[in-house]
């Protein structure tokens, strides 16, 4: 339809520029063929004159207003259709008071009744603090110098600590975002200053050094529920530390610090190991020791169960037959005593001198005695 021809001949206008060039082209004719006819030599006389002219100027006071209406007209129309981006949320005002929130797309309000305000509620926004992004890029550019007084803070046991973070949130709410609180970016950054430094001002120095994930997860937390009680209709997406440092005047102390406890951390280190290494090794040794003595003491209760039944029988024995059993004890003890004994001496009791006997120790006689014992 927007290709066919109208009936003289011309293109229909295509888009709203196309329509307002073609009114301000009639309105440019228009006052162009009232002078040529104001120029026209009249046909009679000066009657006939004055009122060809004076009809020749209502004529164009009349076009003028014809395109001055169909130009509001226009305005009107075009207002009344809008386009929503893909990420933006759409907050229609109706005489002032909220009326609805429309999507993405083309939507329809009311002209001249209905005002729109578009707000982006895909974009993630972000505030930072002790220090600004100068030059984005591969190699972003930060500017840290002059940011002190947000970096600068008090732990709990009244140290100072520099500590530079971001925060980044965007949109949930754009009817809250818009209208409960009158600068949310300032907001957000307020609460986020107030919400780190109570975080960090119940903590020590080094818990804050070393525990920055925790650090981070409280103030995001602690600033959600601030923003949401004042109603700002934003949500935290993340609160991240970006550096957490003694101030520059303390640094060299803090070095030493640092350095004496990694000293002790390795002697720690170094006494766990050989502790490691030691006692288990110790602890092993005890253990062997305990069960050789729980071995030998098991041994020597037998041995002591067995002599004593031994003994219980020897003596039945003996009180049968004392004689044979004494003499058979004799025989026994000696034959136990004397493949031990090196050398035999005889005493007599009229000799001062030792009388050498016999070595029965060793050759064919001790053999002789050792077969015959047995």
């Amino acid at each position: 339809m927007d290709n066919q021809q109208p009936q003289w001949g011309r293109k229909r206008p295509s888009s709203p520029e196309d329509l307002l060039a073609a009114l301000l082209k009639k309105i440019k004719d228009s006052f162009e063929g009232g002078q040529n006819r104001g120029n026209k030599p009249p046909d009679d006389g000066s009657s006939g004159s004055g009122s060809s002219g004076g009809k020749g100027m209502g004529l164009g006071i009349g076009k003028i207003l014809l395109v001055v209406g169909a130009l509001i007209l226009f305005n009107l129309v075009s207002s009344s259709f809008y386009t929503i981006n893909p990420g933006e949320k759409g907050v229609i005002l109706r005489l002032g008071k909220y009326y609805k929130t429309t999507d993405s797309g083309l939507n329809f309000k009311i002209p001249l009744i209905d005002d729109l305000y578009k707000v982006d509620v895909k974009t993630i926004r972000k505030q930072e603090f002790g220090f600004r992004t100068r030059l984005p890029g591969q190699k972003t550019i930060f500017e840290k110098r002059g940011y002190q007084t947000e970096s600068l803070m008090l732990t709990g046991d009244k140290n100072v600590i520099d500590m530079s973070w971001i925060v980044q949130y965007k949109v949930r709410d754009p009817v809250r975002f818009l209208f409960k609180v009158r600068n949310v970016p300032q907001a957000v950054r307020d609460v986020s200053e107030r919400a780190i430094r109570r975080v960090v001002g119940n903590q020590d120095f080094d818990y804050a050094l070393t525990n920055r994930e925790i650090i981070e997860s409280s103030t995001a937390i602690e600033l959600q529920k601030i923003m949401d009680y004042y109603q700002s209709g934003v949500k935290i997406v993340t609160v991240k530390l970006q550096d957490v440092n003694p101030p520059d005047a303390v640094k060299p102390a803090f070095n030493e610090v640092n350095e004496a406890d990694q000293d002790m951390k390795r002697l720690v280190n170094e006494a766990e190991a050989t502790y490691n290494k030691v006692i288990p090794r110790a602890r092993g040794e005890a253990k062997k020791i305990v069960e050789e003595a729980k071995g030998y003491a098991v041994q020597r209760i037998n041995l002591a169960r067995g002599e004593a039944v031994r003994f219980t029988d020897i003596l039945k024995q003996y009180k049968l037959a004392r004689q044979v059993t004494r003499r058979r004890m004799y025989l026994e003890t000696m034959q136990n005593i004397l493949p031990k004994v090196g050398a035999v001496y005889v005493l007599d009791k009229d000799q001062r001198s030792l009388l050498p006997f016999m070595n029965i120790g060793r050759g064919p006689l001790a053999s002789g005695l050792r077969a015959g014992g047995k």
